[in-house]
């Protein structure tokens, strides 16, 4: 079952995050990752900016959570993430379906570089990877996220966000 996550689930949503995350390591950065990987300040940084986390249920307990932010003109997909015991069972793509019916705008993810399986579930969802000027442009436009972080990232845009935009080559 999909549903918005409530206010209650906050520290549900970031054990969920936490764990996920555990993917990353070895394999992103090594000073690009902290323990915990998201912290309770940096949640509700997120919440307060707009994130609304929508979760999937499963056996009575939260197994995935995923964000949707509305940022002017584009909707970003924001923390994606599924429990390790729980990942591949097509809980993501269920959660990115869902929250591709309620954008208002066109899509934009952003993600690690490094994480190509990441990039391959996106890709496999019909998002693009976008060229590294469109990625520099994109990323200060619509994330607040630290200058390393952006430098080991991708854009990932939705076929509607192709089809309006040719900004940055």
């Amino acid at each position: 079952m999909i549903r918005p996550c409530a206010a209650h689930e906050f520290e549900t949503i970031r054990t969920i995050i936490n764990d996920g995350a555990r993917a990353y390591r070895g394999i992103v950065p090594a000073d690009c990752l902290k323990d915990p990987y998201m912290a309770k300040s940096e949640l509700e940084g997120e919440l307060n900016d707009g994130v609304l986390f929508w979760g999937y249920e499963g056996s009575g307990e939260l197994v995935g959570v995923m964000g949707i932010q509305e940022a002017n003109d584009v909707t970003l997909i924001r923390h994606a993430y599924i429990r390790m015991s729980a990942q591949r069972r097509g809980i993501g793509g269920t959660l990115l379906s869902h929250l591709r019916g309620l954008a208002k705008n066109p899509l934009l993810i952003g993600t690690w570089a490094s994480a190509k399986w990441a990039i391959e579930f996106y890709e496999k969802h019909g998002f693009e990877l976008l060229s590294l000027p469109q990625k520099d442009y994109l990323l200060p436009k619509y994330w607040k996220i630290p200058q390393r972080q952006a430098e080991t990232s991708v854009v990932l845009a939705s076929p509607e966000w192709l089809r309006t935009n040719s900004c940055c080559g």
